[in-house]
């Protein structure tokens, strides 16, 4: 039986039995170190990450696709652009039962989902690419809400290490990996996510059949936010060791925000912007 068990015809579960299911789990995911994580395997009934593959075998024009040295060969699609049955379930991963199981898991109380899926939705990496290791952007600026969860699915049938895109968990100093999971299909990753949770998966897609690595991305916030903090994009971080290169644009925009007045920085940012810096 699945961990979380959706009826694959409904995609409903009820609150109890969604809370049940991750109480066996939460003692030891919120004793990880260096931060909570987890990797939990046959998470969904199987019959409906089949459904939404065969949806997926043709996708729409890409929301956003990076192709940089940080995030090369990337490319993702918002639900509400995907065909019925993928849509529903991330509504589905969006409700009160999906929050409960999270909550639950993490002891994260008042979590809250994201309407927009801002960042979130499909996510594909393919052959040649990669995502190296870094930390989220940390405040949501529509709701003005704190980041706090991540989820992650994959959808990746018979994947095995040596194709690349493992996901890594590495420690607070970034000087050792902690943990790395093997994306393969039905698993479900999850971690608590801050300015310093890093994570990624660097090492580059390489499939013998040019298959892409491909994920269901959500996230999960609190109403945490408040004037004390400071807001950041994502924060890229070169391994040791590595050809991984530090991403010196976002480098500049937060030095630029530590030392200009607000309204002088945010014309330099938007010029900036506009000039491709």
């Amino acid at each position: 039986m699945a961990i979380l068990n959706l009826d694959p015809e409904t995609l409903l579960i009820s609150n109890e039995d969604a809370r049940a299911a991750a109480q066996p789990y939460g003692e030891t995911y919120q004793n990880q170190d260096p931060y909570p994580y987890g990797g939990f395997d046959n998470f969904l009934p199987e019959e409906i990450l089949e459904r939404v593959l065969a949806e997926l075998s043709e996708l729409p024009e890409a929301e956003d696709a990076f192709d940089r040295a940080q995030e090369k060969l990337k490319s993702s699609y918002l639900p509400e652009r995907l065909p019925p049955y993928t849509r529903a379930l991330f509504y589905a991963l969006n409700s009160r039962p999906m929050l409960l199981f999270l909550q639950e898991l993490s002891g994260i109380r008042g979590l809250i989902p994201d309407p927009y899926f801002m960042g979130g939705g499909i996510h594909k990496v393919a052959n040649g690419g990669h995502l190296d290791i870094h930390a989220d952007f940390n405040h949501h600026k529509f709701m003005n809400l704190e980041r706090r969860l991540n989820v992650l699915i994959y959808l990746n049938k018979d994947w095995k290490k040596e194709y690349g895109g493992s996901f890594e968990i590495w420690n607070k100093d970034m000087s050792e990996q902690v943990a790395a999971f093997v994306p393969v299909f039905n698993r479900m990753c999850c971690f608590n996510t801050s300015s310093d949770s890093w994570h990624g998966n660097p090492e580059t897609v390489n499939h013998p059949d040019g298959e892409p690595r491909m994920s269901i991305a959500l996230y999960y916030y609190t109403a945490t936010w408040d004037a004390t903090r400071k807001s950041h994009t994502t924060l890229f971080k070169p391994r040791p060791g590595t050809a991984d290169q530090p991403d010196r644009v976002i480098a500049r925009r937060e030095w630029l925000q530590d030392v200009l007045p607000p309204f002088i920085h945010r014309k330099v940012a938007y010029r900036m912007q506009k000039l491709g810096f």
